[in-house]
């Protein structure tokens, strides 16, 4: 309890004094962490299934994210800061868009396949009597969507420095692999039964 307390705070924490998107997202894998300690916690057939179910979505999303900044990326410049993401919207929509979906998810909201998980780790958690972990988990989530968001607004309402290179040309197998990614994540999110289902039966 204690660890999985520990970890969503310091993931959320120090994921909120980022700058770098990679670094990040490697914090916010420890927030996630913590997420999957509080089904780990709860110990009961709901905990074991929404591991293996955050652990899906999780990895579908995460991907997605890490692919968007590798497309934007050249042998000369990472551009994984928040600043090469600014006026994304107005010069890479499509990535934009793509992009938006991953955080989305990665915050948990709807109608992403990271609400769906979260939703059920939480549960899992209630279930078993654990309401303050329960709550801590659903307030660093809250925190958690601050740096998400940020991105968003810098996409979107933060216009480009015309001191930075223009961006690379975006392969198209690398479009299809997001677009397949962003996909599969309003599957999860929106038809999540038949996941739900498998990760149930796969415990039992």
């Amino acid at each position: 309890w204690a660890i999985a307390v520990a970890t969503m705070v310091l993931g959320t924490v120090v994921g909120v004094a980022q700058s770098n998107l990679k670094r990040m997202l490697a914090y916010s894998s420890i927030a996630h962490g913590g997420y999957l300690l509080v089904g780990l916690v709860s110990a009961n057939d709901v905990g074991k299934a929404a591991i293996l179910f955050y652990l899906l979505a999780y990895a579908v999303t995460n991907v997605a994210a890490f692919g968007v900044i590798a497309l934007l990326g050249t042998r000369e410049r990472a551009n994984d800061e928040l600043r090469d993401f600014a006026g994304l919207w107005h010069t890479r929509p499509a990535l934009a868009a793509l992009m938006t979906v991953c955080l989305l998810s990665l915050g948990g909201l709807p109608p992403t396949a990271g609400f769906i998980g979260k939703w059920y780790v939480f549960t899992a958690a209630v279930s078993a009597g654990y309401y303050g972990l329960a709550v801590i988990g659903v307030l660093t989530s809250v925190v958690s969507v601050f740096f998400y968001l940020r991105v968003v607004v810098m996409m979107y309402m933060v216009d480009r420095d015309a001191a930075l290179a223009p961006p690379t040309r975006i392969a198209g197998i690398g479009m299809a692999a997001l677009v397949a990614s962003i996909a599969a994540i309003f599957y999860l999110g929106i038809l999540p039964s038949q996941a739900l289902t498998l990760a149930a039966q796969s415990i039992s």
